[in-house]
This record gives structure tokens, C-alpha cells and sequence, in this order.
């Protein structure tokens, strides 16, 4: 088990409980999966693009990402149904927790002029989804990997009902909230 796991099942549930008003353990909320996307429209013009983002995400994420294919033709992007535009990792379990880890200790600090992410990236039902620009912030990554500098999207999903529930565990897991 991993330590931030050990770490919400022993001290921030409880807090939750607590700073939330909830009664029952079962309710509080807790973090279910995450799930980082690239999108690659570039693929269209280079198949070997897939190859390359694929191998650095499976080395930030631990994990072998799955292709993402067009749903419809659109004639203006020359995209046809069934071409692969981008790759996608759905993280659950330790290799989640040692994600969230490493993107809010070590990548998010990294990041030139951080001041925290943004308040407003929540949707709603409790998830959130917050964008980078670079994938270069994680330092698994060795330069000779990467031909090009593209951004990603992690979207946190939680059992969270309200943005308020879902902040108060991101922030209690450690996501570094902007002040502003």
C-alpha cells in the first residue's frame, strides 16, 4: 500500500469526516481514479508520433496507454472514423496514489513560475481536470526521449457530490490550490 493511501485511510478520512459534517466513514469522498489523455491531431500526418508519446507516457505513468480513435470523419481536419488521434491511461489503485505523488511533490514544483493550479478547473460532480503544458516537468523523462514539447490533460476523479467535497480532498491529499 502506498503511503499517501495509508496516509488518507488513517488521518485525512477523518479530518474529512470532521471539516465536511459527515457521519458515516462510507461518505466520505475519495479518490477513484486518474486519467491522462493526450491528444495528438499531428498523428494524422505522422504515425510514428503515437509510438513516441506512448513510451513517455508509459514512463510517467507506469502503465501502457491505450490508443484513442476518431469516432466520426471530420473532411475539413482530413480525419477519418477509426484513426487513432491520441493515447489515454486510466490509473487506479498504488499506481494512481504514486502518480498523484509524483505530479504534486515532484512535476507540479518544477513548473517555472508556479503559484498553484486553478481553483475553477472543477466540473461539477466532484472530478477535476487540470492541464499541463510540458511534459518534461517529470524527471523520469530523459531528454533523448522527447522530439517535441506537448501538453497533456489529468483529470482526478473522485466520490465526491460537490466541488467543495472534491477540493477539500484534493487539497487534503496535497494538490497545491493557487491562493487566488
Amino acid at each position: 500500500m502506498n503511503l499517501l493511501h495509508k496516509k488518507y485511510n488513517d488521518e485525512i478520512a477523518g479530518v474529512l469526516m470532521k471539516k465536511l459534517g459527515i457521519k458515516n466513514v462510507m461518505a466520505v469522498p475519495k479518490l477513484v481514479k486518474i486519467v491522462v489523455n493526450v491528444g495528438l491531431g499531428e498523428a494524422l500526418k505522422d504515425k510514428k508520433v503515437i509510438e513516441k508519446v506512448s513510451q513517455q507516457l508509459a514512463v510517467i505513468t507506469g502503465q501502457k496507454p491505450q490508443p484513442r480513435k476518431a469516432t466520426r470523419a471530420i473532411s475539413t481536419f482530413k480525419l477519418r472514423a477509426g484513426d487513432v488521434i491520441g493515447v489515454r491511461v486510466t490509473l487506479r489503485g498504488t499506481r494512481m496514489y504514486d502518480y498523484f505523488q509524483r505530479l504534486t511533490m515532484v512535476a507540479l514544483p518544477r513548473v517555472r513560475d508556479f503559484r498553484g493550479v486553478s481553483n475553477k478547473a472543477f466540473d461539477n460532480t466532484g472530478n477535476y481536470t487540470l492541464g499541463l503544458s510540458e511534459q518534461i516537468i517529470f524527471p523520469e523523462l530523459e531528454y533523448g526521449m522527447i522530439d517535441k514539447i506537448r501538453g497533456f490533460e489529468t483529470t482526478f476523479v473522485t466520490t465526491a457530490k460537490t466541488n467543495e467535497h472534491a477540493k477539500a480532498l484534493l487539497e487534503a491529499l496535497g494538490m497545491p490550490f493557487s491562493k487566488i
